[in-house]
């Protein structure tokens, strides 16, 4: 009995550590893929129908198998709010700044929705960001700037500093969606709850399917590769990672599982390498380090804030 407790927390660990390195896996590789896919074969619309409408569709048949919560009056504008504007405006302005930007430059950027969260709670509910999480959003922000203004001779962006902007909206209006959604994503299984949030999102996609049919996709002898990585886009970062997140954080918890995403980016740079779609370099390197080492200084400060501010 004494040897067996280690033994399942260790399991338990493992088990966690592994589902969350699968969904960052997925989240890093999903950048380059959706860059192969926009504009050859779908515009940043197209690629927006799909992963939302085929998302919600894979969530309504996997809460076909299992028990569903009922989410409450009470939750209900805010499970409209996040899936109809903070997830569609989130996946719509990530998939228009691949259309110009460089793959890496956007994994980069996309690493500052936490600190967003803090800046939005500080805006709207006065919360007070002590001196070391200020210092660390200032890290991170020139880390972005770095970016954004940095110029890559053999870059194939057709308009970096628009795709860098749309970047940084589109990692505002995640935050958004993580705040608006934080109480009900505690309360609900995660497909019961996210099959609601995917449906919210999916409406708004209605008004832009008169171009869908125009895809290349669909006008091509060839449609295999493609079908392949559309398919990935919909099955692997947006059903499967959505999914795998909430058990890791029960496993290992959340301040594990947040720190996961900053090798988003150095997955993305890998897989955007080996697909033959960016090249690295020097500048993104060092915006790659100034932004992790601004969200970790960022995420440490914020803890022993949080903390402090809870004692009695």
């Amino acid at each position: 009995m004494i040897d067996t407790k280690p033994k399942h927390q260790e399991s338990g660990a493992i088990r966690g550590n592994l589902l969350i390195l699968t969904a960052t896996i997925f989240f890093g590789v999903n950048i380059p893929v959706v860059k192969m896919l926009i504009p050859e074969w779908m515009s940043s619309t197209d690629v927006t129908i799909f992963r939302l409408c085929g998302g919600c569709i894979l969530f309504w048949l996997a809460s076909l198998f299992i028990k569903n919560d009922r989410i409450a009056r009470s939750d209900l504008a805010a499970v409209l709010v996040g899936g109809g504007l903070g997830l569609f405006s989130f996946i719509y302005l990530f998939n228009l700044s691949l259309r110009y930007a460089n793959p890496i430059d956007v994994s980069i950027i996309m690493t500052l929705p936490p600190v967003f969260v803090i800046i939005i709670n500080a805006i709207f509910k006065h919360y007070k960001p002590s001196l070391g999480e200020m210092f660390g959003m200032l890290l991170a922000f020139v880390g972005a700037a770095v970016v954004i203004m940095a110029k890559h001779p053999d870059d194939k962006a057709s308009d970096a500093l628009l795709g860098n902007i749309l970047a940084l909206a589109s990692g505002l209006c995640y935050a958004i969606y993580l705040i608006v959604l934080e109480k009900p994503t505690h309360k609900y299984r995660p497909i019961s709850l996210l099959r609601w949030v995917f449906l919210a999102s999916a409406v708004p996609c209605v008004l832009l399917l008169h171009s869908l049919p125009e895809a290349a996709i669909f006008h091509t002898d060839h449609p295999i590769e493609p079908a392949l990585l559309i398919g990935f886009v919909v099955f692997c970062p947006t059903f499967l990672s959505y999914l795998l997140i909430n058990p890791a954080i029960k496993l290992i918890g959340s301040e594990l599982v947040s720190i996961y995403q900053y090798l988003i980016p150095v997955v993305a740079t890998i897989a955007s390498v080996m697909m033959h779609v960016a090249h690295i370099h020097t500048a993104q390197i060092l915006a790659m380090v100034l932004i992790i080492a601004g969200m970790l200084m960022t995420n440490r400060s914020h803890k022993k804030n949080v903390k402090a501010v809870s004692k009695p």
